[in-house]
């Protein structure tokens, strides 16, 4: 990632933990980035070149990759949701019929409205 972003992994590693990128790790421990960290290493090494401070850029960062962030981690949150609900479910279809039929007509329209225009909204 350093070579794309054309910076160093000491440059890398100091933004991380700085909070202005955000790294998954691997169970071996290595730090794994998604694809908008090369485009947020260009925007802060832009701002530095515009002479903002580290405080004033993670500012803008936060500001700028909030929304993106917190959009990607709610549709995770809902397709694990999703995927707890089918589970629950097909267990429950097999252990007791009729809890499961009582489940499944009882459930209201307005939560199933929500469930599913939250995820017209997030495809």
């Amino acid at each position: 990632m350093a070579e794309k972003a054309k910076v160093t992994k000491r440059t890398i590693d100091y933004y991380t933990s700085l909070g202005l990128l955000k790294a998954e790790r691997s169970p071996s421990n290595y730090r794994y980035y998604d694809y908008s960290a090369i485009e947020r290493i260009a925007f802060i090494e832009k701002c530095k070149a515009d002479g903002l401070s580290l405080e004033e850029i993670k500012k803008k960062v936060i500001s700028r990759f909030s929304e993106e962030v917190d959009v990607l981690e709610l549709r995770l949150k809902i397709q694990d949701l999703e995927e707890d609900v089918t589970k629950a479910l097909s267990q429950l279809k097999k252990a007791d019929p009729e809890k499961y039929e009582y489940v499944k007509k009882n459930i209201s329209h307005e939560s199933l409205s929500l469930i599913q225009t939250l995820l017209l909204l997030l495809n």
